[in-house]
């Protein structure tokens, strides 16, 4: 047991002092993986709301577009998407810097199960509650807004929150394209000295602290609601 400690194994001391020693290159690439979840998300959360909510208007026409969408999504890979937007815009005379692609990379394919996920919540309120808004005045964008939303949201929410956590769990695909994420970074610096145990030890501990915080917040709001 003691070997993974000792001087040759692969989480000796020395070999710790020295990722500590290059400690901020990993801060820079927990924060650049901060900011793509971040701008992702917002994305995502975008696309899913304008989206799940024409999938329940009668925009029929709209709504067999959004149906591709998803359909051509989920059933694509991630890695696929990236690398199409990635390798292929540049032939058609759009470049793209690698945290754009990211950005849309991941949010584009989040996007999609947001969508359905706040679909499914639209759906899950009763009829009746649009045709009272109705009777009251409201017409279907402030029916949405004022009274079906509001409503939909403790359903949505668990469901949701996985979609972050997934979402923020993602970011790693964009080190296939050199994004100076942390698992870049991980990558990046261990392939050097080889030291593999710490710098993968530590990157999982930040992706542990950025996801498990919304799995907290999830299980206090479902408490609330």
């Amino acid at each position: 047991m003691n070997f993974i400690f000792l001087e040759s194994g692969p989480f000796a001391i020395f070999k710790w002092q020295a990722l500590f020693n290059d400690i901020g290159l990993f801060l820079q690439g927990f924060k650049y993986t901060f900011f793509i979840s971040f701008c992702a998300l917002l994305l995502a959360i975008f696309i899913g709301l304008l989206f799940g909510i024409i999938l329940t208007s009668n925009l029929k026409f709209c709504s067999k577009i959004i149906k591709i969408y998803l359909e051509f999504i989920h059933n694509t890979p991630l890695l696929i998407q990236i690398l199409f937007l990635f390798n292929f815009l540049p032939l058609i005379g759009v470049k793209l810097n690698i945290t754009l692609i990211g950005i849309l990379g991941v949010g584009i394919y989040h996007g999609s199960y947001t969508t359905e996920v706040i679909r499914s919540g639209i759906m899950s309120i009763d009829k009746c509650q649009f045709e009272a808004a109705s009777s009251q005045g409201f017409n279907f964008w402030q029916s949405m807004f004022y009274i079906i939303l509001p409503q939909a949201f403790k359903p949505i929410l668990p469901p949701l929150t996985n979609q972050i956590v997934t979402l923020i769990k993602n970011t790693a695909i964009i080190s296939i394209i050199s994004g100076a994420d942390i698992i870049f970074v991980a990558n990046s610096w261990s392939g050097d000295n080889l030291y593999y145990g710490p710098a993968y030890i530590l990157t999982g501990i930040f992706y542990f602290i950025l996801c498990f915080p919304m799995t907290l917040v999830s299980r206090k709001f479902e408490k609330s609601l």
